[in-house]
């Protein structure tokens, strides 16, 4: 079972859910928006190597922009904590950044359960677009965890 927008804040209120820093203004139906901190990596070879330490370079988002590139990965974190010892937070972009071809998070969505982070974002762009620091990009779920954990 999803929480609605009402029910999050409730939870965040209660201490429940973590979500730091919060706002009401990005309270949605049942889902919260998060942003995207000012750093991004991306790596500096052009062929990974899964068995290698790819290295990476640090990119920092400006105040006037920063262009993504289609042909790079890039990874970066929200500026939020979330997390929750109660409830299953699950990440994804908003529909309006999905407009934009712009894909959030590759793989990984779902954080684990007690996990309280600032969550990781693989960001891929299909044609070159433009972000800013602290854009509004992707948006949190939680729902109800069912059964005992080991």
């Amino acid at each position: 079972m999803i929480l609605t927008g009402s029910q999050i804040k409730k939870e965040v209120e209660k201490g429940r859910i973590i979500i730091d820093p919060f706002s009401e203004e990005d309270i949605e139906t049942n889902s919260y928006d998060f942003h995207i901190d000012n750093v991004l990596y991306t790596y500096k070879e052009d062929v990974l190597d899964p068995t290698k330490d790819n290295e990476l370079v640090e990119v920092v988002i400006p105040s006037q922009g920063l262009t993504l590139s289609p042909k790079k990965i890039y990874i970066g974190k929200t500026v939020e904590t979330i997390g929750s010892k109660y409830f299953v937070p699950i990440i994804k972009g908003r529909s309006s950044t999905g407009r934009l071809g712009i894909f959030v998070n590759i793989t990984a969505d779902l954080i684990d359960l007690g996990s309280i982070q600032k969550p990781t974002l693989t960001l891929h762009v299909v044609l070159p677009v433009k972000i800013y620091p602290n854009t509004k990009i992707g948006q949190v779920t939680f729902w109800v965890a069912k059964g005992i954990e080991k």
